[in-house]
């Protein structure tokens, strides 16, 4: 064992052209501790509402219509932001949605929906891809803030009490839909299944 340990030293103190290979491991290590924290803050960073809304066609159309909604301001004082609703909270969830939502800087770049009429014509094109995403992972978002086993239905409209304790229950259905435009307008529903 002393003699493993003794190679593994000599190993490391040993240089490669211009630095040993400790130096290299250590300096290596701490770069890493260094890109991972500059990784995550960034992260952090782009996963604000403020961020979200930097933005003018952000600001200027889907977050002017959520000031508008009981997710902005309510009675309880709970509001949720856009990270809220359309960014996981688990770490590989949202690494994986932030990388789908890239393309997004695309369409800023290129000023796909940029002016107020150009946006209402990708309306719902974006709301179909959005309703989509929280389909496939049965609202997700939705259910970090609402979570169905503490729902009381006691204290919901007996429609609510009904679709919730049924349809939910079922499995055959998720949050998205039943509340397509609970926090945005919804586009012109024409050839929307369901609508």
């Amino acid at each position: 064992m002393k003699k493993i340990i003794s190679i593994g030293w000599q190993t490391l103190k040993k240089p490669s052209a211009y630095f040993s290979l400790g130096f290299l491991v250590i300096g290596g290590f701490i770069m890493g501790i260094i890109f991972w924290g500059g990784f995550n803050t960034a992260l952090e960073a782009t996963n604000t509402e403020q961020f979200c809304i930097s933005c003018h066609e952000m600001e200027d159309n889907v977050y002017e219509e959520m000031k508008t909604t009981i997710h902005f301001s309510n009675r309880s004082g709970v509001r949720a932001t856009c990270p809220d609703c359309h960014v996981p909270h688990k770490w590989t969830d949202k690494i994986a949605r932030k990388m789908q939502a890239s393309k997004e800087v695309w369409g800023k770049i290129f000023g796909t929906i940029n002016t107020r009429e150009k946006f209402l014509a990708h309306r719902k094109r974006l709301a179909q891809n959005e309703w989509t995403r929280l389909k496939a992972n049965d609202s997700l978002e939705c259910r970090n803030c609402h979570n169905f086993d503490y729902m009381d239905f006691t204290a919901q409209s007996g429609r609510a009490a009904q679709q919730h304790s049924t349809s939910l229950a079922s499995g055959d259905k998720t949050c998205i839909d039943c509340h397509k435009g609970i926090a945005h307008q919804l586009p012109d529903m024409k050839g929307v299944e369901g609508w």
